[in-house]
C-alpha cells in the first residue's frame, strides 16, 4: 500500500559552508528529516568546489536546509554606500564586484567609524550573537555571502521573507539563513567545542563536543527537538576535531525547527514578520 502524502516527511539538510571549500575543508551538509520532536540524522555529504555544490543545489528534489551564511548586508551599510535598497538588486550588485572590491569598499567604511563600531550591524546580530556580516576576516561572513547567496539564486531557491523562488519538477527548495553557534551556546555557554589548529585540540573541546551531543539527542534545548543518531554518527561527530559536521548537524536541527512552523502553518519558517526585507533574519533568533 502507497504511503499517504501527509505521511512523507520532508527531507531536511544542514550546511556548514565555506567560501573556499577544498577537500581539506569542504562544505559539509547534514542530511535528515523530522519525524515528530525528533530529527533522524540520515548521513553527512561533503562537496570541495563551489561548483559542485552549486549543481546539488540545483537539482529538482524537495527540502528545507539551514545555511550558516548571512543572506543579507546591514542596512546602515548600504544605505551610507548607496547601494540598492531591494534585497535582489542588492544581491545582483554584491555578487558583480570582486573579493578585493569587497574588501576594499568594507575597509573604507570602517575607517571613518570610532573605534568599537567600525562595523555596521544588522538587527538579527543582537539577539543572535552573530557576527556583522560586513566582516571579510575572523571569520569572513562577507565572503561567505558572496559566494553562497548567489548559488541559492542561480538555483531557484525560496527565501522565505527575501526572495520567492521557483519549483523545479514540482520540487520546492527552501533555505533560511542558520547560525550553529546561537544554538551551541545555549547548551555549553562560552566554552569552545572546535579548533582547525592541532595545538588547540584538546580535552576540554573534546568533552564539550561530547556534552553538546548528548544535549541534543536528549533534547535539552529550546527547539524541542531530538537529534537521533547511531552509535556510528555520534562518534563521527564527537571525533570530529573541527567542528564541521557538528556545525552542520546544528543547522539541520534549526531547519527542522523552521519546517515544523511550516507545518504548523507559518509561511515564514519562524521567521518574525517584521523582519527587515533587506537585511533579512536568522532563524531561531
Amino acid at each position: 500500500m502507497a504511503t499517504p502524502a501527509a505521511a512523507i516527511a520532508t527531507p531536511l539538510l544542514g550546511c556548514d559552508f565555506s567560501s573556499r571549500p577544498s577537500r581539506r575543508k569542504p562544505i559539509m551538509l547534514a542530511l535528515g528529516e523530522r519525524r515528530g520532536g525528533r530529527v533522524v540524522l540520515a548521513g553527512l555529504q561533503r562537496f570541495a568546489t563551489l561548483e559542485d555544490f552549486g549543481r546539488w543545489l540545483a537539482e529538482p528534489r524537495p527540502w528545507v536546509g539551514g545555511f550558516d551564511l548571512p543572506f543579507g548586508l546591514p542596512r546602515e551599510l548600504l544605505q551610507t554606500l548607496g547601494w540598492p535598497l531591494q534585497w535582489q538588486a542588492c544581491m545582483r550588485h554584491y555578487r558583480s564586484l570582486t573579493r578585493a572590491q569587497v574588501r576594499d569598499v568594507f575597509a573604507a567604511f570602517c575607517a571613518g567609524r570610532p573605534a568599537g563600531g567600525k562595523f555596521a550591524h544588522r538587527a538579527t546580530d543582537g539577539p543572535a550573537g552573530s557576527s556583522p556580516s560586513m566582516k571579510w576576516v575572523n571569520p569572513p561572513v562577507a565572503y561567505m555571502l558572496h559566494a553562497g547567496v548567489p548559488l541559492l539564486l542561480d538555483a531557484g531557491v525560496h527565501l522565505p521573507g527575501l526572495h520567492a523562488g521557483e519549483d523545479r519538477d514540482g520540487a520546492r527548495r527552501v533555505a533560511v539563513e542558520a547560525y550553529p553557534g546561537l544554538l551551541a551556546r545555549e547548551v555549553l555557554g562560552r566554552r569552545s567545542y572546535k579548533s582547525d589548529a592541532r595545538a588547540q585540540q584538546t580535552a576540554e573541546r573534546l568533552l564539550a563536543r561530547k556534552d553538546l551531543v548528548t544535549a541534543l539527542e536528549h533534547g535539552q534545548t529550546r527547539l524541542c527537538l531530538q537529534l537521533k543518531l547511531s552509535h556510528t554518527q555520534r562518534d563521527a561527530l564527537v571525533d570530529d576535531v573541527s567542528g564541521d559536521s557538528l556545525d552542520a548537524v546544528l543547522c539541520l536541527l534549526q531547519a527542522a525547527w523552521a519546517e515544523r512552523a511550516h507545518a504548523a502553518g507559518d509561511p515564514l519558517y519562524g521567521l518574525p514578520p517584521g523582519m527587515d526585507p533587506l537585511e533579512g533574519w536568522i532563524v531561531t533568533a
